[in-house]
């Protein structure tokens, strides 16, 4: 599957983003869908991920949503209450075959978005 993220931006401290991720040749129907970032000097973090429910990272747990359009083949990562320690590179990614004690882990997905710079000021 090809993923397309967009919908990055500036925003200050409080304010809300929506990233989108397009995906095709293949259904999101069967593949699970998940958010990562990286911040500068920083690993890659999970953020969220979607199968059959929802997954978050507890640094955004309440105040990032992650959701999907089956019609538009595109997930999104609602994003608000945002906090500078949110900057970050935002990548989305899909995989067919991940198991489910895996799902925060980066590895475990197989295609990978060109990502999307989200920065948040004070």
């Amino acid at each position: 599957v090809q993923l397309q993220a967009s919908g990055g931006g500036s925003v200050q401290a409080g304010g809300s983003l929506r990233l989108s991720c397009a995906a095709s040749g293949r259904t999101l129907l069967s593949t699970t869908m998940g958010w990562f970032r990286q911040a500068p000097g920083k690993e890659r973090e999970f953020v969220a991920a979607f199968r059959w429910r929802e997954y978050y990272a507890e640094s955004v747990k309440g105040r990032f949503a992650i959701s999907r359009d089956s019609a538009k083949n595109t997930v999104y990562l609602q994003m608000n209450s945002l906090k500078p320690e949110d900057t970050a590179v935002y990548y989305c990614a899909g995989g067919n075959r991940i198991i489910l004690s895996t799902i925060r882990e980066g590895t475990a997905y197989d295609s990978w978005g060109q990502g999307t710079q989200v920065t948040v000021s004070s």
